[in-house]
């Protein structure tokens, strides 16, 4: 066990000093729940995913365990969005299985006026140790950390939050949450990283990967 910490801690440790070169483009996207098509309200053109409110969810047609995951964000006036991982489509929603990733507008959108809300949260779980986000409009530039059951979500350089997944705590706190209603919740070893429709014009860019 102590082997497998000092491993983990020294994996964690170097992710800050992460080559460009180590990561892979993250191109090759469709609907969730239907692998025949991309909807039309999303635009997937290079490096820059558009999109405009409807539509569902899309998701990775790869599935990932341990993974970075480092992209930019930029959300409308009052938008919400989000990206989820370790999706699995057994649920009805991507919701119910993989954690998320907030995305939002935190001077305009309701769910700003609280942490657990906020962007870069682990929406509902764990709020960010504080607001580095950049105003609705501008670019965002996170990261996405997951290796066995540890998780770590970034903003603009800063770590602002960082779990365990199956801990006491995680546990605790999702007994709290809606999330209760979904066993399944955070407890796949492996699934889809997942971009939200949530009724908002959202932009990502440059979305790459470094499996772990």
């Amino acid at each position: 066990m102590r082997r497998f910490c000092l491993y983990v801690m020294v994996t964690l440790l170097s992710l800050t000093s992460v080559a460009a070169d180590d990561f892979r483009p993250l191109t090759d996207w469709r609907a969730y729940g239907n692998d025949g098509h991309v909807p039309s309200t999303w635009t997937i053109l290079g490096g820059l995913i558009h999109h405009e409110p409807g539509g569902g969810d899309i998701v990775s047609r790869e599935t990932f365990t341990n993974f970075e995951l480092a992209f930019d964000w930029r959300i409308a006036p009052g938008g919400n969005s989000g990206v989820m991982y370790r999706v699995v489509e057994s649920f009805g929603a991507p919701y119910q299985s993989g954690p998320e990733y907030q995305i939002l507008d935190n001077a305009g959108h309701p769910d700003g006026q609280s942490p657990l809300t906020s962007a870069a949260s682990a929406y509902g779980i764990y709020a960010p140790s504080a607001d580095v986000s950049l105003p609705a409009g501008e670019w965002n530039s996170a990261r996405i950390v997951v290796l066995g059951s540890h998780v770590e979500h970034w903003l603009n350089g800063v770590r602002v939050l960082a779990y365990d997944l199956g801990s006491p705590d995680w546990e605790a706190r999702v007994a709290a949450s809606k999330f209760a209603a979904w066993p399944g919740y955070g407890r796949q070893p492996a699934g889809h990283i997942d971009l939200q429709d949530h009724g908002a014009v959202v932009d990502y860019r440059d979305i790459r990967i470094r499996p772990l």
